[in-house]
């Protein structure tokens, strides 16, 4: 059985008080350069033998990466993978293991992962436009890079989709298709009222282009995240924007309801009427029809963001961190729902 040293033992071999190796340890009081050598002498001591808990008191890294995600709240829980997959293999490559935290805890999740140092770095996700745990960043010892941007995002180190584009190129589809009307059918009312911080970002990228092309456009909301609810969010749409609109769909879980939903009413997507998706390119070829999308590009943002936080714990080693928000060029990839052949 491998046996697993703490403070007590560090203080008992150096002589000292536990309170006296966690100042050492912290840096929060003035220590005496004798005694600070004395405590570092008994961590080597216990590092020696070899043990894990020694080695990240020897450290002071504990060679774990916090990644506070939404379960239980997302909308898309298949979305979640991808960031899950990628955050894990870039903690691994480079030695780090990955201690999931789910975001209903609210700010004591950020406290107790900062505050009782049971990791080295953060990365918070499922971030709100007026985000109640930012404020809680500032006083946390560990870097926290957030995979989001509020509407606050100052002093803060962010990065994401950029969903204003996404927006735009949704919309630059269906008016390169010929269409004067377009129709959002926009998220369900949940993520809506949390105001998570992509909704308005997307829909600000919709008003913009569609101002600029001298279209009409329509913003229609799922009543619930079912196939009843996508036939009355698709009837909506039509009779709002009319039958040769174009429609949107950036929640990804209503992209195949929608399709359904289409079908059902005798309208055939990419022939009666065109679609455009926001969602990852394997879930767009996985429909039938094959979804016209704009790339989530979940694998890219999460690299990016393991690049990020790496880089503020060890710039030495990472480089100098980007500063402020970094946001990822989304793609479109034209399929069948709007004319078919694909486009890079």
């Amino acid at each position: 059985m491998t046996q697993v040293f703490t403070s007590r033992d560090v203080a008992r071999i150096a002589g000292v008080s536990q309170s006296t190796v966690s100042y050492v340890m912290t840096g929060k009081r003035p220590i005496s350069e004798e005694t600070r050598k004395r405590v570092q002498t008994a961590i080597e001591q216990l590092t020696y033998q070899p043990n894990a808990g020694a080695r990240a008191l020897a450290s002071r890294r504990t060679r774990v990466i916090g990644l506070v995600v939404p379960f239980g709240e997302v909308s898309d829980p298949m979305g979640l993978l991808p960031f899950l997959e990628t955050i894990t293999e870039c903690a691994r490559a480079v030695d780090y293991d990955v201690l999931l935290v789910t975001a209903n805890e609210g700010a004591s999740a950020l406290t107790r992962l900062g505050g009782r140092s049971l990791c080295d770095a953060i990365v918070l996700m499922d971030i709100e436009a007026r985000d109640p745990r930012i404020p809680v960043i500032a006083a946390l010892r560990v870097p926290v890079i957030l995979i989001g941007v509020p509407d606050d995002a100052d002093g803060l180190s962010c990065v994401d989709l950029d969903f204003t584009e996404a927006g735009r190129l949704a919309v630059g589809e269906l008016v390169a298709a010929g269409h004067h009307r377009i129709a959002v059918i926009g998220y369900p009312p949940d993520v809506v009222s949390r105001e998570l911080n992509y909704v308005a970002r997307f829909q600000r990228g919709v008003d913009a282009a569609v101002t600029a092309a001298g279209v009409e456009s329509h913003l229609v909301q799922p009543l619930e995240r079912t196939r009843s609810g996508a036939r009355a969010a698709v009837a909506a749409a039509l009779e709002a924007a009319g039958e040769d609109c174009g429609l949107v769909v950036p929640n990804t879980v209503a992209v195949p309801h929608v399709l359904r939903a289409l079908a059902a009413a005798g309208r055939r997507p990419g022939r009666d009427v065109s679609v455009v998706g926001v969602c990852t390119d394997a879930a767009a070829e996985s429909m039938e029809p094959a979804v016209t999308n704009v790339s989530l590009e979940p694998r890219d943002v999460s690299r990016r963001a393991m690049r990020t936080l790496f880089a503020l714990l060890d710039p030495d080693v990472g480089g100098p961190p980007p500063s402020g928000v970094e946001l990822v060029v989304p793609r479109l990839t034209r399929r069948e729902t709007t004319g078919g052949g694909a486009t890079p």
